[in-house]
């Protein structure tokens, strides 16, 4: 590709400023630092408005095109919070903050969408608006829905919403997309086994709640292999179990954690049902208490058809045909992406990484060649969107 005058320009800044980003690492809503430099650079970058605390720490800007007759809106968005895990990438620039670091690239993120607010601001070659939102709290903290409650479409009715992230093994400057469910939905389980703690040595005087544990975690892991058409995907996991404090004791209460992925809505209402059903059954067969509390969390991500072909087209013409595949597999990892999407036609695309550790690694680390690729891709896509005399 070849690099365009204006990020040519600022690339060296853009790495600099991405790196900043990666040794000073925030967690979810509590983005004092980040935010504060996201808006600074916005404005330094002479975007026409810089709204904050969207969302609690959610930046916007917004950027007007030559002319803004055709009244329309393109929404770009970037995450830009971190993760709670310990760096072992030995950079340079590895976190300063003991059990935090940028471990799934939003740091590249925000430097990506950083560098379009540059380049459009710079250039404005566009008719009509660019909302540029700069998301709190994806790893877990639904910063999109968030975001959206605080007013995000309203105050800025966009008429699309475009997504990008980055993807570890696939090269630098390919991009992968698809129409449809492209990520999972993300639920949470609690589950709580209630039965009649007593003497180790004298289980018969006690509703002992450790068989009844074993038995609702088979049949938890049957509802996917026996109630579920083979041809969806679905998981569903118990990944922790806490109770009992001595070795000759039977426990009175056992809980369980977990979590149910999906990439259909109605497999996600089918699961729930069958846990809200076997649960209580499979504790009172014990003569024990079951309790489940199912919290959906978030939505399955869909990319709209229309939009994912415009998206794929816009990168084709960036990167060439032969670096753009529209059959990306789906996963089931979620991403708060699609509160927005539920709200608005729009698409997420993967950019290469390059050969790197995978997502919420210790080891991974963003790929800054991938910066000029991104803020390029960003760039091209709003003026594609927003045609100047069309």
């Amino acid at each position: 590709m070849p690099v365009e005058n204006w990020i040519a320009d600022h690339l060296d800044r853009l790495k600099a400023f991405r790196r900043d980003l990666h040794q000073n690492p925030e967690l979810l809503y509590d983005l004092p630092r980040t935010a504060g430099q996201i808006a600074k650079a916005l404005r330094e970058a002479g975007v026409d408005e810089v709204h904050e605390g969207i969302g609690k720490t959610g930046v916007v800007a917004v950027i007007r095109g030559q002319s803004t007759a055709s009244g329309r809106m393109i929404g770009l968005r970037s995450d830009m919070d971190a993760l709670p895990i310990h760096e072992a990438t030995g950079a340079e620039w590895a976190s300063k903050v003991p059990g935090k670091m940028h471990a799934c690239g939003h740091d590249g993120h925000v430097t990506m969408l950083l560098g379009a607010a540059i380049g459009l601001a710079q250039n404005r070659n566009f008719d009509g608006t660019a909302i540029l939102i700069f998301q709190p709290a994806e790893e877990g903290g639904a910063g999109a829905r968030a975001m959206i409650e605080d007013g995000l479409f309203k105050r800025f009715p966009v008429n699309e919403v475009y997504g990008m992230h980055n993807r570890p093994g696939l090269p630098l400057g390919h991009f992968t997309i698809a129409p449809g469910p492209i990520m999972g939905s993300v639920d949470m389980i609690e589950i709580e086994i209630e039965g009649v703690g007593g003497h180790a040595a004298l289980p018969h005087t006690t509703v002992d709640p450790m068989p009844v544990l074993a038995a609702v975690i088979q049949a938890a892991q049957t509802v996917t292999a026996r109630n579920m058409d083979p041809m969806d995907s679905a998981v569903v996991s118990i990944t922790t179990v806490s109770g009992g404090d001595a070795f000759n004791v039977i426990p009175q209460t056992l809980r369980m954690t977990g979590t149910v992925r999906t990439l259909r809505e109605e497999v996600r209402d089918l699961i729930e049902a069958r846990l809200t059903a076997i649960i209580p059954a499979i504790a009172t067969a014990y003569g024990a208490t079951g309790r489940l509390n199912y919290t959906r969390h978030y939505p399955v991500t869909v990319n709209h058809a229309a939009e994912t072909e415009i998206a794929a087209q816009i990168a084709e013409k960036l990167a060439g045909p032969d670096r753009v595949t529209r059959d990306m597999p789906a996963s089931l990892g979620g991403e708060d992406f699609s509160f927005m999407l539920n709200e608005v036609p729009g698409a997420m695309i993967n950019l290469g990484n390059g050969d790197s550790a995978g997502l919420h690694h210790p080891a991974y680390d963003f790929n800054d060649e991938a910066i000029a690729w991104g803020s390029s891709y960003w760039c091209a896509l709003l003026r594609g969107r927003l045609p100047l005399n069309a």
